[in-house]
């Protein structure tokens, strides 16, 4: 077959310091992959995700180690028999996405579920730092639907305090990324009722996930850390009441599809989240929205600048993917 795949590294600026939990980055990097057969070429891009063991030399190797299969004319159900889930699979599997639409004329969003996305509402994150400053960055982002906040281990409930008092009506989801003890977890139920927050996401390092088991919490309870694909579902679904479902952790659309329909079937809510990436990475993600319950895909929206054509609206708005951009 007629195929050539290039893969490279791309560094991109954020706008500004982003503080989670585990750390702070000012910039990006990212995974570009193009699969090009004769005129049509499909795109995708991924992240390589240190806490979950990868670098970006070493999602690169991953990919360079079946570049013959891909340029042999590697179709998705055999990439996800070849590789295990993660960021290098996502950027072929949704580069073959791309390909396929490209080289059929039909929309990827035609082959998922015939349902394409109206302008949706998206999360606004806010990050790690002081009290008045979340606040002060909530209070940046004027009226919005949807707020998810960064937290670590200390002045949570003082933070999300100075954050309610800005955004009164605003539905919040408070983002540990594993930083708690149960203890915290416990102790703080009666404040984040008090408080009216919709979500906690990850509130315990993966690990620890048995002690939710008896845990009878007050505030549903999202796994990210914790439930990657489809195979985590059945043990996850007794400790909590979401997923997220990212592309970078399923390794790619393919597996995401599988893993939102067995999340439905045990009757999970479901996030649609995603990494701080481009435009790229958003499109094949924002098929997954249907009837779910929060959408985070605010990725471009922490960079100096996105990929064209861009995904992102007004503040706080997505738009579906123009097929110059993918699918």
């Amino acid at each position: 077959m007629n195929r050539k795949l290039t893969v490279v590294n791309q560094n991109w600026p954020l706008k500004k310091t982003f503080t989670i939990s585990r750390g702070k980055k000012d910039s990006v990097d990212l995974i570009f992959l193009e699969i090009q057969e004769n005129n049509n070429i499909g795109r995708g891009e991924s992240v390589p995700y240190l806490r979950y063991g990868e670098s970006v030399e070493g999602v690169i190797d991953e990919i360079e180690s079946i570049r013959l299969e891909i340029e042999d004319g590697l179709n998705r159900e055999e990439l996800n028999l070849l590789q295990k889930p993660g960021a290098a699979r996502n950027a072929i599997d949704c580069a073959l996405w791309d390909l396929e639409s490209k080289k059929s004329g039909v929309p990827a969003w035609k082959c998922v579920n015939n349902f394409q996305s109206v302008p949706l509402q998206i999360a606004l994150t806010v990050s790690m730092a002081s009290p008045l400053e979340m606040a002060d960055e909530a209070k940046s982002y004027g009226p919005c639907d949807l707020l998810k906040i960064k937290v670590g281990s200390e002045k949570v409930i003082e933070s999300l305090q100075e954050i309610r008092k800005v955004a009164p009506k605003t539905k919040i989801i408070v983002d540990a990324n594993e930083a708690w003890s149960i203890e915290q977890l416990k102790s703080w139920q009666s404040e984040l009722v008090e408080l009216k927050i919709s979500l906690v996401e990850q509130p315990l390092p993966a690990e620890l996930d048995h002690l939710l088991t008896s845990f009878d919490h007050l505030v549903p309870i999202c796994a990210d850390e914790s439930c990657h694909t489809k195979e985590d579902i059945l043990r996850i679904s007794d400790m909590y009441d979401f997923i997220n479902i990212k592309l970078d952790k399923t390794g790619g659309l393919t597996e995401a599809l599988k893993t939102k329909q067995e999340a439905e079937k045990y009757d999970l809510g479901i996030m649609i989240g995603c990494m701080v990436s481009t435009s790229l990475s958003m499109a094949p993600a924002i098929l997954l929205t249907k009837d779910v319950d929060f959408i985070d895909l605010d990725g471009p929206t922490f960079l100096h600048e996105d990929r064209q054509p861009s995904i992102l609206g007004e503040l706080g708005i997505i738009y579906p993917a123009l097929p110059e951009l993918w699918g």
